[in-house]
């Protein structure tokens, strides 16, 4: 094996094991200090057709067609609406960012931030059941997570704002 050959190698290997070292370093620390909200009990049904009502007129409000998924902290499908002309895929896009911020506690938003800063923040893209696209968010009632809200159907940030609607609406 020739020199150069050998320095070719070293360096691929290197790479490698820098790689595998990267990927195994700890998660950056959160933005926020406190701890994460314990789940409370199942959103009800009553509740969740109160908080996509309230996604929904914000998008018609702004003549947007949205699909709206509430789900309860377990991921369970608890209600689902979808305004007629609505993307046939933002069906689906509804019901996954909803279960994300239940399952994850968190905004669909910190998963896009996350992967838009690259780096290991591209390892929320291999978390199974996570979209890392904003519009999805945990609903909060008496400090805890009963369930959380996705809508889908326009750009994401505007899927956001009919989502925060739909949050407002249980406070």
């Amino acid at each position: 094996m020739s020199l150069r050959s050998l320095k070719v190698l070293v360096a691929f290997v290197s790479l490698l094991c820098w790689i595998t070292a990267s990927g195994q370093a700890p998660a950056p620390p959160t933005s926020s200090p406190t701890p994460p909200l314990p789940y409370g009990p199942p959103i009800g049904v009553e509740s969740a057709k109160k908080a996509a009502a309230a996604a929904l007129a914000e998008a018609r409000k702004n003549n947007w067609f949205m699909a709206v998924a509430v789900v309860e902290p377990s991921g369970v499908l608890v209600y689902y609406e979808k305004m007629d002309n609505t993307q046939i895929g933002s069906t689906t896009v509804s019901i996954d960012k909803a279960r994300t911020s239940a399952l994850f506690k968190r905004p669909t938003k910190a998963f896009q931030d996350m992967v838009a800063g690259g780096g290991p923040g591209l390892r929320a893209l291999s978390l199974p059941g996570a979209i890392a696209i904003e519009g999805g968010f945990p609903l909060v009632v008496n400090g805890q997570i009963i369930g959380a809200i996705g809508v889908s159907g326009d750009a994401a940030s505007n899927d956001a704002i009919c989502g925060q609607a739909g949050v407002a609406a249980l406070k």
